[in-house]
């Protein structure tokens, strides 16, 4: 490998973990967002589903404008992009501005993580090539679940703030490493036009039924700003679908998902990172909101998980490349899943040590057999010109499933804590100071209660009636998250064919895969690391 093939890794490396960071580092830090901006729970949820939205709907797009204009050129156009709206990310004065701040990074990433994978196929040829890319997805998903420790570090230090700012000298370093090293690339075959009614439909597609998801606990579904968007969003994905099989030039190649191993891989990803997203999600929110942990500590306190994964998967990998996918692919996920259910011990007064940690360590060795054998098993059952387009195809349906995810689980916790808090304040007689204090917690559902104005007596039924609630309506989101990861991996063990052995005498294959990159010493002078899956996050 020469200096600029070697620089160029690390700068496509620098620059999809920035995507990555901020995908996950920014749920740590929205309770304090919340206080600061004054937003309830689907506030919280937009700053997240914003930028996931906009990074969806144009992930598939990003490649192709890298090939006709230049993948150098519009890698360096989303790092200018994701410094300017980290910067307004940073300054924004309400929930608002910071919402439309992050629909804007995630327009600006969405040129990042699909360049990347393309600059990398310019760049290496042969083995090279599948090993560059098996290192790529093994440092961008390290650098995604050690994200919310960091996060946490930098509120408790300064504030919510720091954790764009810190974008800053991340992008400086990229753009150095750019323009020192990489090369321009096009591809004189690229389509000519964008399909711009792809992304259309694509992006209307999702951005309705998440819409609906989020605003339903707060307008309920007879309203017609609910269910028009839903009704909008599922006819627009269908037409997109539709639309997709029969363009000349498709965002999305439907024709990979006739392979066997590929689709059902997609499929168990969808599944099994639904629920890894949406659990995450909302344990750091319940952590520091009603547990009362401060960010430092939600931060560390999923660590675990990550310390489990980057010593055990490497190991994980190797067992799969001796015994085949099908088997990890099939146990991870559902021990994921159980160390979730094993998660329902977490509620008020819970212990970190006996209610929190072992659901977490279950869960991280879940992981650590999931993400390395689904990300080598995606790359292989496609054709080596292939693995950017099925590694981005994996990158994005991961990301509609941390979407979708959010909002269904959102809308799923914020009703069963309205149920719950009905049931338990039946009967009760409340002033209008206390009327007004429950109808606040069920927009800001599972945080802390404002309960100062009302009298000791009120304070008695109120927080606890608030506290039960909060607590059913978490459980119902992990035990829905738990079922999803257990599915993801009946789907694998159901679907997944594990690939024939070579005789002694067949050929090797000209290109590593990302579960043997890790073995590889001439990958790059890094580490020895396994993928940690297409994008993993935390």
């Amino acid at each position: 490998m020469t200096r600029a093939q070697r620089l160029t890794l690390v700068a496509t490396i620098l620059g999809s973990t920035i995507v990555f960071l901020d995908a996950t580092v920014v749920s740590i830090a929205l309770p304090a967002i919340s206080r600061d901006l004054e937003t309830g729970l689907a506030g919280q949820q937009w700053v997240v589903e914003a930028y996931l939205l906009a990074l969806v709907s144009l992930l598939l797009v990003g490649g192709s404008l890298g090939d006709r204009f230049g993948r150098r050129r519009m890698f360096v156009f989303g790092l200018v992009g994701f410094g300017v709206t980290s910067v307004l990310c940073a300054i924004a004065p309400s929930s608002g501005f910071l919402i439309g701040a992050r629909a804007l990074q995630g327009i600006a990433g969405a040129l990042l993580v699909p360049g990347s994978l393309a600059i990398l196929a310019a760049t290496f040829q042969g083995a090279a090539r599948g090993k560059a890319v098996g290192t790529w997805t093994a440092w961008s998903g390290i650098a995604t679940v050690i994200g919310p420790a960091g996060g946490g570090a930098l509120v408790e230090a300064l504030d919510w703030r720091a954790i764009f700012w810190i974008n800053l000298p991340l992008i400086a370093a990229t753009l150095y490493l750019t323009r020192s090293a990489m090369e321009e690339s096009r591809d004189p075959e690229a389509a000519r036009s964008v399909d711009f009614t792809g992304i259309l439909l694509s992006a209307i597609g999702l951005a309705g039924p998440v819409f609906a998801l989020i605003e339903q606990p707060r307008y309920g579904w007879g309203d017609p700003l609910v269910f028009v968007p839903l009704l909008v969003g599922l006819a627009s994905f269908a037409a997109f679908l539709a639309w997709e099989r029969h363009h000349s030039e498709p965002l999305l190649d439907l024709a990979l998902f006739r392979i066997r191993n590929f689709a059902v891989a997609n499929g168990a990803t969808l599944a099994t990172y639904a629920g890894l997203y949406g659990v995450l999600f909302f344990v750091g929110l319940y952590l520091q909101q009603a547990l009362g942990y401060t960010p430092l500590e939600a931060g560390f306190a999923t660590t675990p998980i990550s310390a489990i994964m980057f010593v055990l998967s490497p190991r994980f990998g190797r067992l799969a490349s001796g015994t085949g996918p099908r088997l990890p692919m099939t146990v991870g996920p559902i021990t994921a899943g159980v160390g979730t259910l094993l998660m329902l011990r977490i509620g008020t007064g819970a212990d970190y040590v006996t209610d929190v940690l072992p659901g977490l360590i279950l869960f991280g060795l879940g992981l650590s057999a999931t993400v390395a054998p689904l990300t080598a098993t995606v790359l292989d059952s496609v054709e080596q010109r292939h693995a950017g387009v099925a590694s981005g195809i994996n990158n994005a349906v991961a990301r509609v499933a941390g979407l979708m995810a959010i909002a269904v689980l959102g809308a799923l916790i914020a009703a069963q804590f309205s149920s719950t808090l009905d049931d338990r304040l039946a009967g009760t007689q409340l002033s209008a100071g206390a009327g007004a204090t429950v109808e606040h917690a069920r927009e800001a559902v599972l945080a802390p209660t404002r309960t100062g104005n009302l009298s000791a007596e009120e304070r008695d039924v109120v927080e606890p009636a608030v506290a039960d609630a909060a607590e059913s309506g978490f459980h119902l989101g992990l035990i829905v998250g738990g079922v999803l990861m257990i599915l993801g991996g009946i789907t694998a063990g159901i679907g997944i064919r594990n690939p024939e052995r070579p005789g002694p005498t067949r050929a090797a294959p000209l290109a590593a895969t990302a579960g043997d990159c890790g073995h590889e010493a001439e990958c790059l002078d890094l580490p020895e690391v396994e993928p940690v899956g297409a994008g993993v996050a935390h």
